[in-house]
């Protein structure tokens, strides 16, 4: 299976980036191929200016500034995303790539009077996300895991109609042992090596 990483965090010695290498190695060891986005290693700008969101809606420009990026999106059967979870929801470097990359006529069909918006990304049959957050699971429900919605359920709305999800937290990131980090590694492995097309 071709297999997208998304990857979001601004420290190469952080955990974030052990589960990253967690995935990889899983994903080469299971047989599939896969290739890396990583936003802070290239320098992403998540920052959309007044020109480009005038042009939002032009499908034939679009879309100009991140080819290498819709080539790996059309390329990919799934997408893993891997972030660390701040204030409850995504950072903003990954919520500025979904807004300047999920462009109308590549990632979906504009809405028209008689229909809604369509999905594009429909090669995508397989999402995952592993994350870590400060929050115990209870603060994260309660504050309605933002970050989680955005990617299941908005980003999944671009891809196949029957895309399978996954999810994984280590949740109480902050205080939790080093034991319980590597118990937390071993079972994003675990799901990796799991995975079947």
């Amino acid at each position: 299976m071709n297999v997208l990483v998304v990857y979001c965090h601004p420290c190469s010695d952080s955990y974030t980036a052990a589960v990253r290498d967690t995935v990889v190695a899983a994903l080469g060891e299971a047989g599939h191929a896969s290739a890396v986005i990583d936003l802070y290693g290239e320098r992403f700008d998540p920052v959309m200016s007044a020109e480009e969101r005038r042009g939002y809606h032009d499908e034939a420009t679009n879309l100009a500034p991140f080819e290498d990026h819709a080539r790996h999106l059309r390329w990919a059967q799934m997408v893993i995303f891997i972030y660390p979870t701040w204030w409850y929801g995504l950072p903003a470097m990954l919520k500025g790539w979904l807004e300047r990359v999920m462009v109308p006529g590549f990632a979906f069909k504009m809405p028209t009077r008689h229909r809604g918006s369509r999905p594009n990304l429909t090669n995508i049959r397989r999402l995952m996300v592993f994350t870590t957050c400060g929050a115990t699971p209870l603060v994260s429900w309660v504050m309605g895991q933002p970050g989680r919605r955005t990617l299941l359920r908005g980003f999944r709305s671009v891809c196949h109609v029957r895309c399978r999800t996954g999810f994984m937290a280590l949740y109480k990131m902050d205080s939790a042992s080093d034991e319980a980090r590597r118990r937390h590694l071993a079972r994003i492995r675990s799901s990796v090596l799991g995975i079947k097309p």
